[in-house]
């Protein structure tokens, strides 16, 4: 199947009042990581296991984008971040399978930026990024709240994936209604044709890349020591500061 280009929508199309994100109370972008690789490639237990761990000393938050809007799908109450149109939204790019529309772009920065303030996000922390951005021009309209130093990118090809669903090799997917064969397949299908150009995207922003080779039962653990091993990466982390986790960017 060939990957048809969108067409592209200039911020000035965007209605007015709906790209708050863009003009947030963050002064300076959020140090983060992005995590990359396909449903079932393990993005959710390693993110998970950051933020339990950390990273290099280093506090992690792990933003783990769709089980953010699963959580606001399955609310009864709309969160005072978003209108009532994009609470619709929300629930409909959940039911579909599909990514946010370039003109919703919004939703996903106003999520970014509750999630930064609820968890106290200092200078030195470093946020997980998990499913956002997933194509280029959401790297481009988070890059004001983000500033990605580092790509994980975890290469699973399309029957490990499957394996890795089916056995739950991740534990993380008890409960998911979008893991049926079609809709995985559907999901796999967007990954290649939207998220794996955000490699070169960052590569020629000199972020580094890292490919991680991910088999049926690779963990979270051993994928953070692989990671760790890898010269050059832990001065691509933010300063830590010795009184303590980092300054609010109030």
């Amino acid at each position: 199947m060939s990957c048809r280009s969108a067409t592209r929508i200039p911020h000035s199309a965007i209605p007015v009042g709906r790209s708050s994100f863009f003009n947030s109370e963050i002064q300076n972008p959020q140090s983060a990581i992005l995590l990359i690789g396909p449903t079932g490639s393990g993005k959710t237990p390693l993110g998970d296991f950051l933020e339990k761990n950390g990273l290099f000393g280093h506090r992690c938050v792990h933003f783990d984008f769709g089980r953010n809007l699963r959580k606001i799908a399955d609310s009864r109450i709309r969160p005072g971040f978003l209108g009532v149109s994009d609470f619709a939204v929300v629930k409909r790019v959940l039911k579909t399978g599909a990514l946010l529309a370039e003109q919703d772009s919004h939703i996903a920065g106003n999520i970014l930026t509750d999630i930064i303030w609820k968890m106290r996000m200092g200078k030195s922390d470093i946020l997980v990024l998990n499913g956002l951005p997933r194509h280029e021009r959401q790297a481009e309209d988070i890059a004001a709240i983000v500033d990605v130093r580092l790509v994980v990118n975890l290469k699973c090809v399309a029957n490990v994936v499957m394996s890795r669903i089916t056995l739950n090799s991740g534990g993380d997917r008890v409960g998911r209604v979008d893991d049926f064969p079609l809709f995985v397949k559907k999901k796999l299908e967007i990954f290649r044709c939207k998220t794996i150009p955000l490699l070169d995207h960052y590569r020629r922003k000199k972020v580094k890349v890292v490919d991680i080779e991910i088999a049926e039962d690779t963990t979270p653990a051993e994928t953070v020591k692989y990671l760790t091993s890898r010269a050059g990466i832990q001065e691509r982390m933010p300063t830590v500061r010795k009184e303590g986790k980092g300054v609010l960017n109030r």
